[in-house]
């Protein structure tokens, strides 16, 4: 069985010294054991080695028997940089992350980051992570400096990872109200499922999952409160005349069509996602290495699950490999655009 975490993150050793070198509106400090702190407003992270030290990483994934994991970025992002200093950093976590696939093509691939604070740069670093360092997507937060996902600003994102056929990942980020939730870690653990459940229900009802069909969207952490909220969204569908004026297809229809990765280890919650959506649309996850995070609990939950092994498979690694390896779909039928189909932006 060929297991694959889609859901883990890594901070470039490159990124971390830029940031220290920058000590703008992120912040490094080094902790009592020597590990980087990355400071940004209201919140911190600790950037244990598993974080940023490869040969670890290949260590743990040999130890728990994962074979490959989807390396993506974590918060704080560059976007909390001013706009120059942001597209660069964008660049230097996409050129670590592809050092790293070509030294262990085997192991890891990756989503990019993008400059997302800086528009048209984040469209030029879409077009690079695609087409030049060969990876399916990339990652986005699920608000930008306070600013919607679905805001128009983005438009010319997602008309481009339209014409490239991206997996756009969202992942949380401080929400907007963060203060309210500084005591007992009530942003990573209320406060991020709720940014992604926002970030999901504004793109839909903004018409623009609608409007861009060959975009491929993920949901971290089972999508939020996506599964549980579905029918609520439906009746705002039927009730209010805003919630219907940009799209022709209820809400919970387009968002059965998105993936949620499984960073929900609670085997019913796992079982209420694939009800509302499918095994199809489940990607095992891990949230290595942060604490919060479990390679075994990722694996353990899946494999409790009372349904088929070829679900289980699918679920560990196959539809991961089917969403992000173009080599494994049919080719008949393609779930997405080839990159290259299309060059001009």
């Amino acid at each position: 069985m060929n297991i694959i975490d889609f859901h883990n993150h890594h901070y470039p050793p490159e990124y971390i010294e830029a940031l220290r070198a920058e000590q703008g509106a992120v912040k490094v400090t080094d902790d009592a054991d020597g590990n980087p702190v990355l400071h940004s407003p209201g919140d911190y992270n600790v950037a244990v080695p598993g974080h940023w030290d490869i040969s670890r990483r290949v260590e743990v994934l040999q130890e728990t028997g994962i074979d490959m994991q989807i390396l993506s970025l974590t918060s704080p992002g560059t976007h909390l940089s001013p706009p120059a200093q942001s597209a660069d950093l964008a660049r230097i976590v996409n050129d670590s992350f592809a050092k790293t696939m070509q030294e262990h093509p085997d192991r890891f691939s990756a989503l990019g980051t993008l400059p997302l604070n800086n528009p048209s740069a984040a469209v030029t670093e879409l077009e690079r992570v695609m087409l030049e360092l060969e990876m399916g997507g990339v990652m986005l937060y699920s608000n930008v400096n306070g600013t919607p996902l679905h805001h128009e600003s983005f438009l010319p994102l997602y008309e481009r990872a339209d014409q490239l056929g991206a997996v756009l990942y969202i992942h949380p980020i401080h929400p907007v109200g963060v203060e309210a939730m500084t005591e007992f870690w009530l942003m990573p653990l209320v406060g991020f499922t709720f940014d992604t459940t926002l970030a999901a229900a504004g793109l839909v009802f903004s018409g623009i999952v609608e409007r861009f069909p060959s975009i491929s969207w993920v949901l971290a952490h089972l999508g939020g409160a996506i599964p549980y909220l579905a029918e609520r969204l439906d009746r705002g569908y039927h009730a209010y005349e805003e919630c219907r004026e940009h799209i022709s297809q209820l809400p919970s229809e387009q968002l059965k069509q998105f993936y949620f990765d499984t960073v929900n280890f609670d085997p019913n919650a796992l079982r209420l996602a694939i009800e509302f959506a499918g095994s199809s649309q489940l990607l095992a996850g891990s949230d290595y290495p942060h604490m919060i995070g479990s390679l075994s609990s990722m694996v353990e939950s899946i494999q409790s699950l009372d349904i088929p092994e070829s679900e289980k498979t699918a679920i560990l690694g196959g539809n991961t490999r089917q969403l992000l390896f173009k080599d494994s779909r049919d080719r008949s039928e393609p779930r997405r655009k080839h990159p290259a189909a299309s060059v001009q932006g």
